[in-house]
This record gives C-alpha cells, structure tokens and sequence, in this order.
C-alpha cells in the first residue's frame, strides 16, 4: 500500500503483452530465473493461481521477484521507475512482515472502477474508495491513507498459512529437503495460492534454498 496522490493515472506509458499461455502449465525449474523484472512480472501475472472465490486480480510479491532475479538491487531499481512510469502500483500488505504486492495498473484500475475518472479529492469521494476497500487509512496519521487490494483479506491468510504448510512440510522430512518436480505435485490444504506462487515467495524471502542436481533441482529448507 501507499500515500494516496491527489492525481489519477488515466492510462500506462507501457501496455504489458497479454500472452494467456505464458507459462501457466510449465515447471517451476524451467522458468526460475529471469535478467528482467519486467518480463519476470509478466510471466509471474500470467501463472498467478486461478482463484474462483473473491474477485482479487493478479498480483506478484517481490519476494518472488527475489527469487528470480538475482540482483535485488535491479529489483528495486526498475520497479520504482515502472512505478513512475504508471506500469504498475506497489502495495504493503498485512502479512506479519516486510511484504509488498505488485499489481499492473491496468489490473488495478479493472479491478476498482472508482479511480478511473480522476479529478481533484473530495472527502466523500475518500468515503466512498475506503467503503470499497480501495483505501485505508494510516494509524499514525488519520490524514494520510495506503492504497489496499479490495478482497485480498482471504489471499493474506492464504500466504501466511500456505508458507507455514510447505515449511512444515520440507522440515519433516530427514534433510528437510525435496525434489522441486516431487513438491510441485503437491496440494496445499491452507491456502487457496498454488506451490509455484509459494516456493518463489519463500526462495526469495530467504527461508527455502535450491540446489541443482544431476536429477534436478532441489529445494531445502534454509539452515538459521
């Protein structure tokens, strides 16, 4: 989530490809690592889980953007100019850490109608975004709001309990490691977000690890 701007973004200086097939059936292994942020958020928004209760548009966590391009550093660095660039909007999400979402602007204005017409910020028009979940206000400061994901509650519930499953998962085993083809198999009984969208959020946070081998990649869990 972020400060609430005064202006409206009326469109993107960029329009992402649109490529229904990108990916959405392909290992994990096969698409890990990417030298582009761009081209790893596109893939990311077109393997994001088809969830059919709620309305929640694709959106990509940079932890999993960590965990395919390697130099956080660039990370940072383009997603703040595509966020300049009105390609994209940063969200702070609730999730008991440092956790921010990535969602296309296009997505987002699809997804919330009310800030599409622009113009200058009344009161009523505030009442009226956080009624709908657009907005939230800041505890510290009542006159400063965050942007918010509308019907994303039940999605933050779905990444805390998914990443406690899989670790849980990994750590009962005798080396606390798997085989990412065995753990892509696997159904989540926690989280309505598949395996794919878990295993990159905690590669790239830190708390999983892979290594490569003559029969595949394999995932443990990171030693404290």
């Amino acid at each position: 989530m972020e400060n609430f701007p005064e202006s409206s973004s009326k469109g993107t200086k960029r329009r992402r490809d649109e490529d229904s097939d990108a990916g959405n059936t392909s290992s994990l292994e096969d698409d890990l690592t990417f030298n582009d942020t761009l081209v790893a958020l596109r893939i990311m928004r077109a393997q994001f889980p088809h969830i059919h209760k709620g309305s929640v548009e694709p959106f990509i966590l940079k932890s999993q953007l960590y965990s395919s391009v390697k130099d956080r550093t660039q990370v940072d660095r383009e997603l703040e100019s595509l966020r300049r660039d009105k390609v994209l909007r940063l969200f702070k999400l609730n999730t008991g850490q440092d956790d921010h979402a990535v969602m296309f602007l296009d997505d987002y204005l699809n997804q919330c109608s009310l800030l599409s017409l622009g113009g200058k910020v009344k009161e009523s028009h505030i009442s009226v975004l956080i009624n709908a979940g657009v907005l939230t206000r800041q505890l510290i400061d009542p006159n400063m709001y965050w942007f918010a994901i509308p019907n994303i509650g039940s999605l933050l519930k779905g990444i805390v309990q998914g990443r406690k499953e899989i670790i849980s998962l990994l750590s009962r085993r005798r080396y606390k490691e798997m085989m990412l083809s065995s753990l892509e198999k696997k159904r989540l009984r926690m989280s309505p977000l598949d395996v794919r969208f878990h295993l990159r959020d905690l590669i790239g946070s830190g708390h999983l690890r892979t290594d490569q081998t003559p029969t595949g990649l394999i995932i443990r869990v990171s030693k404290d």
